[in-house]
């Protein structure tokens, strides 16, 4: 059972790049409620077929449930995307009329290698073997499931993999076509021409207005689509130490160095308690006072606090220092002395071979070629160790090749024992050979660091309850107040800031700093929650988010503000090409030049499929192509390109000679159009009636 338990574990099938892995299992907290009030029964549609909102929160929940330490959002837009995928290309399959039979279904299922190499399922050869997989699950009907789970996702894969052949078979490249691409790089034209470009009008000079970036996405919609989303400004109350607090804790640790007198109750008398300076136990000390346990483990230097590092690592045995701040902690450290060789820093050169547990291996080899092969690395690094670099360069196997074999520091037994005991066993500049699981190691000592052990009583600065009572009466205040008063002013009046306002979609996790607030998002997309609503967050760690709904944009478009960074600079430059074509005028370049203060310039053999103009201009294919169409000494136009407007006259127009065949042109087409394949999903998806109504069931 612990060799099936293994296959349930792994034995997802995955098809290319759309991973039909499927899953099923509850999520708890979530789900309490059933659909939270909503009144569809349906998490969504596709092209008009829906998904049951019971089926998709098992699935979602089996997925949280893999160990990828993924939250319910995150599950649910993986879910999402498999129930999208499939649903699309499930229709594509029937409307071809795909089927699969067993022998599809079951070279599927091998694929796994946790089914198709395991022991169970093998024969003497060692080679798959139908009867003993097909035995197994009679033998145990009580799993009959799980194999039909594994087989519905095999057929999909299946009937993907024929589709994915067809659409591949139908993506050809004619000979035209190659001698079409033959001729772009061939023809060449040379011309003479007058630049106006862009940069020579300022953009202060020209403005664009957001309705004039909305009317430019409106005109392509499709480019600029977007999901619903909500503008959320917010005022942030944090809940931290005041400058009280942080004096209240620095006087206690301090208190801690020197001895105290208390009474003693039991005896009527004062006892006089040793300090952190003086006592005997410093490890009962520490645990008593300090809110981090003591560590005995040796520190290096680099490890230490920066600010205080050279303090603390040169202390004497016994002798204290502090107090001093690291992070959000009050510290007073005593030493405990030092040892030596904490840490070591080593690189190495692996030779692996069949059979060890290292993925990238350069080439394939037995046991006793890759110990051959490490001696006469080894011999090379001894008699030149200046050559250790470039050998682990060339021949390593482990990752590490690409640092020259550096592994930098490490801790005693962080690695492989036998590695570990030549490391801390030798001394600097030590090269050596020595054998593990992963092969052999070629292995030079580096460095090696001291480390000191410290006693540190650590008491955090945090604040105080009274300062927290403080934050919550200002939130709750302001968060009254702004309900029906301008948010600004509320916030001025109280001397607090407005952060910029964060623009959200409905299954967004992440809100603008402060992280994952996945809370305050799903708030924000609320039915009862309207433009200009106000609401009080707690938030762990933080303190209180009093955020407004801004803005709602259910356009179907990116809010304009991001998408001017794009679009603005293309208005910009029509605007300033209909100013430059208002200049230039004349019935020659050089009339041209003159009315618009520049220089008749000249391009030699340019070619379309190169189309680049000197001068730092670069590429400029609508102009390259207007003076290939231009008769010889004929005058273009002005023609609006990619960094200014342009008139372009004709010199030469040189022609390739005809090939007897393209067939390398045609070729390289090919292999440029491989990849269409990829663009089927995204196509399907465009044009699909895609309807998520996650957000409605609080995911």
């Amino acid at each position: 059972m612990a060799v099936l338990s293994k296959i349930r574990q792994h034995s997802a099938i995955m098809i290319g790049v759309i991973a039909l892995a499927l899953f099923s299992f509850i999520i708890q907290d979530l789900f309490s409620n059933g659909s939270f009030g909503s009144s569809s029964k349906d998490v969504g549609s596709i092209n008009g077929k829906d998904i049951s909102f019971e089926d998709f929160r098992i699935k979602v929940s089996n997925v949280e449930k893999s160990g990828q330490g993924v939250s319910s959002t995150e599950a649910s837009r993986q879910v999402w995307d498999q129930e999208v995928t499939i649903a699309l290309l499930s229709a594509e399959f029937d409307k071809l009329g795909l089927r699969v039979g067993e022998k599809h279904i079951i070279d599927v299922l091998k694929a796994d290698q946790n089914i198709g190499k395991n022991p169970m399922f093998l024969n003497g050869a060692g080679m798959f073997d139908i009867a003993k997989f097909k035995e197994y699950f009679k033998a145990n009907p009580e799993q009959a499931q799980f194999l039909k789970e594994r087989e519905k996702d095999a057929e999909l894969n299946a009937k993907f993999q024929i589709y994915n052949t067809l659409i591949k078979a139908g993506i050809y490249t004619t000979e035209s076509e190659g001698k079409f691409n033959y001729e772009m790089g061939a023809n060449k034209v040379s011309f003479a021409y007058v630049a106006g470009l862009f940069s020579t009008i300022k953009d202060s000079d020209v403005k664009v207005t957001d309705a004039e970036i909305l009317e430019f996405m409106k005109a392509s919609p499709k480019k600029f689509k977007s999901e619903e989303t909500r503008k959320i400004e917010y005022v942030l109350i944090e809940d931290k130490a005041s400058a009280a607090d942080v004096n209240e804790v620095k006087t206690k640790v301090n208190s801690l160095l020197s001895g105290s007198v208390v009474y003693n109750q039991a005896t009527g008398k004062n006892d006089t308690l040793a300090g952190f300076k003086n006592t005997k136990n410093v490890i009962e000390f520490v645990n008593s006072n300090s809110d981090v346990p003591y560590d005995s483990s040796y520190v290096a230097k680099k490890d230490l606090p920066a600010v205080d590092a050279d303090k603390l690592y040169n202390l004497a045995p016994g002798e204290v220092y502090g107090p001093y701040v690291f992070g959000k902690y009050y510290c007073i450290s005593k030493s405990l002395g030092r040892k030596a060789s904490v840490n070591a820093k080593a690189s190495h050169i692996l030779i692996s071979y069949e059979g060890t547990q290292v993925p990238a291996k350069r080439e394939k080899r037995t046991k006793e070629e890759a110990k051959t092969k490490a001696e006469e690395i080894l011999a090379q690094v001894t008699a030149n160790p200046d050559s250790f670099l470039m050998l682990a360069f060339t021949s390593s196997d482990d990752s590490s090749a690409q640092q020259g074999g550096d592994l930098g520091y490490f801790a005693q037994n962080a690695m492989v024992k036998p590695f570990n005991d030549f490391v801390f066993n030798n001394g600097i500049g030590k090269v050596g050979l020595v054998e593990t699981q992963f092969g052999y190691h070629i292995i030079k000592v580096t460095d090696k660091q001291d480390g000191i052990r410290l006693a540190t009583v650590a008491q955090k600065i945090e604040a105080s309850e009274a300062t927290s009572d403080k934050a919550f009466t200002q939130a709750t205040k302001f968060e009254m107040d702004a309900a029906d008063k301008d948010f600004n002013k509320v916030a001025k009046d109280m001397t607090l800031t407005v952060s910029p306002a964060v623009s959200v979609k409905a299954m967004d996790e992440n809100f603008g700093p402060l992280g994952n607030q996945r809370t305050i998002v799903r708030w924000a997309f609320e039915k009862d929650t309207k433009e200009g609503a106000v609401k009080r967050f707690e938030v762990a760690n933080i303190g209180h988010v009093i955020a407004k709904v801004k803005a709602i944009d259910n356009s179907g478009l990116i809010p304009v503000d991001q998408a001017r960074p794009y679009v603005e600079s293309i208005l910009k430059n029509k605007k300033k090409a209909e100013i430059l074509k208002a200049k230039m005028n004349g019935s020659s370049l050089e009339a041209i030049a003159k009315a618009t203060g520049t220089t008749v310039q000249q391009a030699t053999d340019v070619t379309l499929e190169n189309p680049v103009l000197t001068g730092g201009v670069g590429q400029e294919p609508k102009v390259v192509g207007n003076a290939f169409a231009l008769a010889a000494n004929k005058l273009s136009a002005p023609i609006e390109g990619v960094t200014g407007v342009y008139v372009v006259k004709n010199i030469s127009t040189v022609k390739a000679p005809a090939l007897k065949s393209y067939t390398d042109n045609v070729a390289k087409l090919k292999a440029q159009s491989a990849s269409e394949v990829n663009r089927v999903l995204p196509a399907l998806k465009d044009d699909a009636d895609i309807k998520d109504n996650r957000k409605d069931f609080n995911y």
